[in-house]
């Protein structure tokens, strides 16, 4: 009842808005998952913190979510609270062209691809590699998204968090931990803003790195398709996707998911897939590559509802 409980106690109360037994294969990019106990779309600081106080007295497990865009939520569903940024998390403040120092400043709700096309739009360059990822700010910034040569981390000047229990807790960039695809920072820490370093190009020069960006995502991944992106990490000095398809794995099929035959690192929603279809797909990956390279391979996936 705990879960019900705190429904009936943020209703009315919040700025954004509270779902109770919402289907989360609506806010993932796989297009799968089962329902969540509540889902509170937080407009504003306040909003925030009202929800962590409310599902701490209810002793309710919640997790911080974007656009679902490197999610895979269990067919089960989440026995918690799912929590998105709303409006007021969405605001991008551009620099004064004429400031010695260029911070693009962002709250975590916002799409990464809107802050990439502002900075484009203010002759500001330097998250260019960003254009074509999908999903929040805040996500890109959890992960520590970005290429092979590039990666969010390195542009972060500052980085604000919302700590439940202590409040607000700013980071300088280069207190923060980047690994790769993390950011490090410790568990509960929920990005609600950042500052990002920017510098001062020609327009069609951003354009045109832009533009190579997404003709070389168009030609390698399958985005015509429910993902949930690049399914596994790269090990060191190896690619996760040229290693699975060597062992011929493109087009392998579990019911309704399948390994892209485009990309061997992309698991596809191809017709009516669940999660535990993904998951068993994931399974023989890592088994058939441990058996053939004797590489464990980490999965860049989010998991939610899932044990063990």
């Amino acid at each position: 009842m705990s879960g019900f409980d705190a429904y009936c106690e943020l209703q009315g109360i919040l700025e954004g808005s509270v779902f109770a037994d919402e289907p989360m294969a609506r806010h993932t990019s796989f297009r799968i998952g089962g329902p969540a106990d509540l889902y509170v779309e937080c407009a504003s600081l306040s909003d925030l913190t009202t929800t962590l106080a409310t599902l701490e007295k209810h002793t309710l497990p919640w997790a911080v979510v974007g656009k679902g865009s490197n999610l895979l939520v269990s067919d089960a569903g989440f026995r918690g609270a799912i929590l998105t940024l709303g409006a007021g998390f969405k605001e991008i403040s551009l620099p004064d062209i004429a400031q010695s120092q260029h911070l693009i400043v962002a709250g975590a709700g916002v799409l990464l691809s809107h802050v990439v096309r502002a900075a484009y739009k203010g002759g500001l360059s330097g998250l260019e590699f960003g254009i074509g990822i999908p999903g929040v700010l805040g996500g890109a910034l959890f992960m520590n998204a970005g290429t092979a040569q590039e990666w969010i981390g390195r542009t972060v000047e500052s980085l604000t968090v919302l700590r439940p229990g202590q409040g607000l807790v700013r980071y300088k960039g280069s207190e923060v931990p980047w690994r790769y695809r993390s950011s490090g920072l410790p568990a509960g820490d929920i990005i609600v803003e950042c500052e990002l370093r920017v510098r001062p190009s020609a327009k069609k020069q951003i354009e045109l790195h832009m533009e190579n960006l997404l003709a070389r995502r168009r030609n390698s991944q399958p985005l015509n398709k429910p993902s949930a992106g690049s399914t596994f990490k790269n090990p060191v000095d190896d690619s996760a996707g040229r290693m699975i398809e060597a062992l011929g794995l493109k087009g392998y099929t579990v019911g309704g998911a399948q390994v892209s035959e485009k990309h061997a690192n992309f698991i596809v929603n191809d017709d009516g897939a669940t999660a535990a279809d993904v998951i068993a797909i994931i399974e023989h990956i890592r088994h058939c590559v441990k058996e053939e390279y004797g590489t464990e391979l980490q999965p860049e996936i989010r998991f939610i509802g899932f044990e063990g």
